[in-house]
């Protein structure tokens, strides 16, 4: 076996930047992409002779599929592309140009969108998957309005240096969002042993690593497995323990079910950064939305100003009279209402994250406290109370504003556990 892994591991080491191992373990190329596929020529075949599919037919095609299209990469071979990133990068120029044409088929287009957005919003939500559906709508949508703004707008240098820093500023912003949430480390003196399995795992390449996965074994990790089986773990390991993550969370922290960690001060899971925000990450978010928001304010008043300088700016996105008659205003005009609608949501979002600082509640946490009943909500919903960790208006955003600084370390193992391991290890003798 360990010859087997080197051999691998070495393969692996060697690749081109257009070879790849697929999902079987063997080592391809992307210019044979279209060949040897045994699944796909299947079932071609039973459809040809009228034969009925098999039921694994057509998770054995997605896999194939998701396993040949890759790109080539300079650096450890051609990498693996993620399906869901493709669709905006080509609906979303269709649409706005199809938008652009009529101002019904605008009205059409623009009311259909963002319910297709929420649509899949919440089809992905339901089942707890990960996607960059979202994130490559919105890097996209940021680009390709910005790309519109330089080839289709008359700006002067000012203006254009002001909406080009925005972008930056707010692209800037976002990696640094990405970072790290702020996810909470298990404690390494509850590590009980650690051992090598030769089974793979199921969401694991049979061939990496030679078939092997390590999995270091706590006590937490046989409560949370039996936990999991239906079984009551042995020990009270208190509200607080995470049977996934195998650790203790501090006040406040949450697990998050797509990311599949525990985040300190979890907050929510943002699909538009696809990533967590947390104790961490909280105020560059909040960074994030201000800069995208200015930005884009700013530059929907300078397209206005450019194809319907004869209206007020806060009429024209009602009223533009003409600006069909050319397809470059129109083209402008559609993304200026799509901006909008984006902006909308996102001033939306902005308003509740500055509320819930402002009460000292997490989206998390006001919808608990929603759903149980147990806080003081005003405004449909807008603004919950907990009263828990209020400390005041100037005292919450005071604690906002310093809690990146001083992370909570990994809490200690719970008394009971390190007893348990000790009445484990005298059983053994």
């Amino acid at each position: 076996m360990k010859k087997r892994a080197y051999k691998v591991v070495q393969e692996e080491e060697t690749l081109c930047c257009c070879e790849y191992v697929n999902r079987l373990g063997d080592r391809s190329h992307v210019g044979a992409c279209c060949c040897d596929c045994e699944d796909l020529d299947d079932a071609c075949d039973r459809f040809l002779k009228r034969e009925p599919q098999k039921p694994e037919t057509l998770s054995k095609v997605a896999s194939v599929l998701t396993d040949r299209i890759r790109v080539p990469w300079l650096w450890g071979g051609a990498r693996k592309v993620e399906l869901s990133v493709i669709p905006p990068l080509i609906l979303l120029p269709a649409l706005l140009h199809l938008a652009a044409l009529h101002y019904l088929l605008g009205m059409l287009v623009l009311t259909a969108l963002p319910g297709l957005v929420l649509w899949y919003y919440y089809f992905t939500h339901r089942k707890k998957g990960r996607t960059l559906f979202f994130l490559s709508l919105a890097l996209f949508s940021l680009a390709y309005m910005y790309y519109l703004f330089l080839t289709e707008v008359d700006v002067g240098p000012v203006q254009l240096a002001v909406v080009t820093a925005g972008v930056i500023l707010t692209l800037v912003a976002m990696v640094h969002t990405k970072r790290d949430p702020g996810i909470v480390q298990p404690n390494q003196e509850s590590v009980h042993s650690t051992v090598t399995y030769y089974s793979p795992q199921p969401d694991r390449d049979p061939a990496f690593n030679g078939g092997r996965h390590h999995v270091t074994m706590t006590v937490a990790n046989r409560a949370g497995s039996s936990e999991q089986a239906g079984e009551e773990p042995r020990g009270n390991c208190g509200s607080n323990w995470c049977p996934v993550c195998s650790v203790e969370r501090p006040p406040r922290a949450g697990h998050c079910r797509i990311c599949g960690v525990c985040v300190l001060r979890l907050d929510h899971h943002c699909v538009w950064i696809n990533s967590c925000v947390g104790q961490a990450n909280h105020r560059s978010f909040l960074l994030t939305l201000v800069f995208f928001l200015s930005t884009s304010l700013y530059g929907i008043s300078l397209v206005l100003q450019s194809v319907c300088p004869k209206q007020h700016l806060f009429t024209a996105l009602l009223y533009c009279p003409g600006v069909y008659d050319q397809y470059s205003h129109s083209l402008c005009f559609t993304c200026a209402w799509y901006s909008s609608i984006v902006t909308c949501g996102l001033l939306h979002l902005l308003t509740l994250q500055v509320i819930n600082v402002s009460y000292n509640v997490t989206e998390r946490e006001a919808r608990a406290a929603l759903r149980d009943k147990s806080a003081r909500s005003s405004y449909c919903g807008l603004v919950v109370d907990t009263g828990v960790y209020s400390r005041g208006f100037r005292g919450n955003w005071a604690e906002f504003m310093t809690m990146g600084e001083h992370l909570v370390p990994p809490s200690p193992a719970p008394a009971d556990l390190v007893a348990l391991m000790g009445v484990g290890k005298q059983g053994k003798m």
